[in-house]
């Protein structure tokens, strides 16, 4: 059998879940991690057979993308603003829309000699805390997560990007058990999809990604924001930064927390998709 032969059968065997361009996204992501083929070896090589272990471990792949586990749980990894990082159930996937928070954070400080001390609040993999510390190295990064098996993931990362974060086991929703310095950033991005949004998502996600990571009740969608606000009121420098990934229909919402907690020059972005789910506040 050869990648062309494949290529038929992926899109046979998933086309019940998938529309045929994300099938073939999808092929040419397990043909880089089995083969590191890119787009224009694979279609170089289409033709050439291939061993039969090496079909043998596609199938596999197929066998588990057939069952709605995520692409980025089959292969173990991700890619995350330039930066590879293992994944696994107990981490939530990265997203586009995170990397434009990252983004945006390092064109704020990137160059500044004032930086000191970052706390990303619900790190999961480790991916802001990690792409952060990468191109901040001036700075001391902390990580944050209740989940010990999220922290790690995050810890296995920080060693694959060959950075130092310092990783804390803890509750923002408290009662908290670390005696926390002052930090000059602080950045999240926690569970803010509410019970009513669920209906909305793919089934990917809600049959495998972890729901803590993600959802929060109907009647109170801000908790973790209000807790972050708070710490942030008390571990936050003078003049330091707020960054949130926010729901894009809770920006207002959101604003009008953080200005009754005192925050100021709160600046809502959009993302590339032109979604309020950005947001940034200074103490």
């Amino acid at each position: 059998m050869n990648l062309a032969e494949l290529s038929v059968t992926f899109q046979q065997k998933l086309q019940k879940l998938y529309d045929a361009e994300e099938i073939q996204s999808l092929f040419l992501l397990v043909v880089n991690h089995l083969l590191g083929y890119g787009k224009a070896r694979y279609i170089a090589e289409k033709q050439t057979p291939i061993k039969a272990d090496v079909c043998l471990k596609f199938n596999e792949m197929l066998v588990l993308l057939n069952s709605g586990i995520p692409v980025q749980y089959v292969l173990g990894e991700t890619e995350f603003y330039g930066l590879k990082f293992n994944v696994n159930p107990s981490v939530l996937i990265p997203r586009p829309e995170t990397e434009e928070l990252v983004d945006w954070v390092l064109n704020e400080h990137k160059g500044s000699r004032q930086l000191a001390n970052i706390l990303d609040i619900g790190t999961g993999s480790g991916c802001i805390a990690i792409s952060l510390k990468k191109h901040l190295q001036q700075a001391k990064v902390f990580a944050m997560d209740i989940s010990k098996k999220a922290l790690e993931t995050a810890k296995d990362n920080a060693v694959l990007n060959a950075v130092e974060v310092d990783f804390i086991t803890d509750n923002i929703l408290g009662p908290l058990n670390v005696d926390y310095p002052k930090f000059h950033i602080i950045v999240s991005n926690p569970p803010y999809i509410t019970e009513d949004e669920k209906l909305e998502m793919h089934q990917n996600v809600l049959a495998h990604e972890p729901h803590t990571a993600l959802f929060v009740s109907n009647e109170k969608p801000l908790v973790f924001y209000e807790a972050i606000a708070d710490f942030a009121k008390l571990h936050l420098d003078k003049g330091g930064c707020l960054f949130f990934e926010i729901n894009e229909y809770l920006g207002h919402q959101t604003i009008e927390m953080l200005v009754d907690k005192g925050f100021s020059d709160i600046v809502l972005r959009k993302d590339m998709q032109g979604k309020d789910r950005m947001l940034k506040a200074v103490r």
